[in-house]
């Protein structure tokens, strides 16, 4: 009978994941390709075209969720690696706002399988471990942007090769995990091995604990990836190479969330968001006064509030919620991604009328209300749990 190869599959999920992060790194790249100094797009016409991004991420984690018990993980996952590599092609012969737009609508799309099909089987593979495997399955959304930063870096700014040659090295993690998933056994979900009903799911989702975390998502997605997303625009005034503080903050992620299972031991998931909301906060307001070499240092900052946000919050969930299955996961990853679609162009607006300090600023408040809401949050557990750990 043929066994589950639990290393290859979480292997292989590291290099879709990688895949997906080296996407967001090379699309803040393009910026300036296609910005102002280059085809010519306004920094909102920028948001819009890199808004489908996060809006088709969505609309493949909202469709994705709910196929994964249908149709399997596996399914989901090729689809994934069918969308990407369309994305890939549409990317390298883009040439205009509409071109980007579409291109960067099959990128979302198989980022959000990726996400649909992978963050299910990580926690059905490792039960006893949700949030520390989910953090270190994520730890490649961080390393992943480190490797696309650099690679933009290099390519264009050091060899002064073109964009094209740039994008066209997403083939190479793709290609490696459509390898890696290549006749594998692949677990059924959670769900699916609990034996709860779809009725039972369905309801779990309308569930106020769940309901408010999809709401604290929205603040939590748009706070991190808003900001790296924009990188580019935000930093150029301050520093030289906004690519290698893009690179800095997510080094800092990356290391952070191979060390979750100590963190989470100390201080449970809704301990670790209120950390996180407190120093994203901080680290927002630091990057509106600081230039030259402060600015990493501010980077810093903001990049100890952002590490344990997403995995912790899907973590938070599966742990928790664990009813909700991955329909629970993919809604959670979706409204985060949606939410980040709403702000980019918010954003670019801001630096188009005003700058990039005044954005930052406006960004801060969402870690704001988050700081309020997570600390609500980790009342409650300690009080429903009756223990200091939670």
């Amino acid at each position: 009978m043929e066994t589950i190869n639990k290393n290859r599959l979480f292997l292989g999920s590291c290099l879709a994941l990688i895949t997906t992060a080296m996407t967001f790194a090379i699309r803040a790249r393009l910026e300036t390709v296609f910005g102002p100094e280059g085809v010519g797009l306004t920094l909102e016409q920028i948001g819009y075209a890199f808004a489908p991004a996060f809006f088709g991420f969505t609309i493949a984690m909202v469709i994705g969720g709910p196929l994964v018990d249908l149709l399997g993980i596996k399914k989901i996952t090729w689809m994934a690696f069918i969308t990407h590599a369309i994305g890939i092609v549409l990317t390298l012969m883009a040439d205009s706002m509409t071109s980007l737009f579409i291109a960067t609508l099959f990128i979302g799309i198989g980022n959000g399988f990726v996400e649909a099909a992978l963050n299910p089987m990580v926690a059905s593979m490792y039960p006893d471990e949700k949030t520390k495997m989910l953090n270190r399955f994520h730890v490649w959304f961080p390393g992943g942007i480190v490797i696309g930063a650099l690679v933009g870096w290099l390519v264009m700014d050091v060899l002064g090769l073109s964009w094209q040659v740039m994008v066209g090295t997403l083939f190479i993690p793709l290609v490696i995990y459509g390898v890696l998933f290549w006749g594998q056994k692949i677990p059924v979900t959670e769900r699916v091995q609990m034996g709860i009903s779809n009725k039972k799911m369905f309801s779990s989702v309308l569930k106020p604990l769940f309901l408010f975390m999809v709401a604290c998502m929205f603040l939590t997605a748009a706070s991190e990836l808003g900001t790296t997303q924009r990188i580019e625009s935000l930093l150029k005034e301050s520093v030289t190479a906004p690519l290698l503080v893009l690179a800095f903050i997510n080094g800092i992620m990356a290391l952070g969330r191979l060390s979750a299972g100590q963190v989470v031991h100390k201080l449970s998931p809704s301990g670790m968001l209120l950390y996180s909301a407190f120093f994203t906060f901080i680290g927002l307001w630091l990057l509106t006064i600081t230039s030259g070499g402060m600015t990493f240092v501010a980077a810093a900052v903001f990049a100890v509030g952002v590490t344990f946000f997403w995995p912790t919050m899907l973590g938070f969930v599966a742990e928790y919620l664990p009813e909700t299955g991955a329909l629970g996961l993919s809604i959670m990853g979706g409204a985060g991604m949606f939410s980040v679609s709403l702000v980019l162009p918010v954003m670019g607006k801001l630096m188009d009328d005003a700058n990039a300090a005044e954005a930052l600023q406006t960004m801060s408040i969402l870690p704001a209300i988050l700081i309020v809401a997570f600390l609500g949050l980790h009342i409650y557990m300690r009080k429903k749990y009756k223990t200091s750990e939670v």
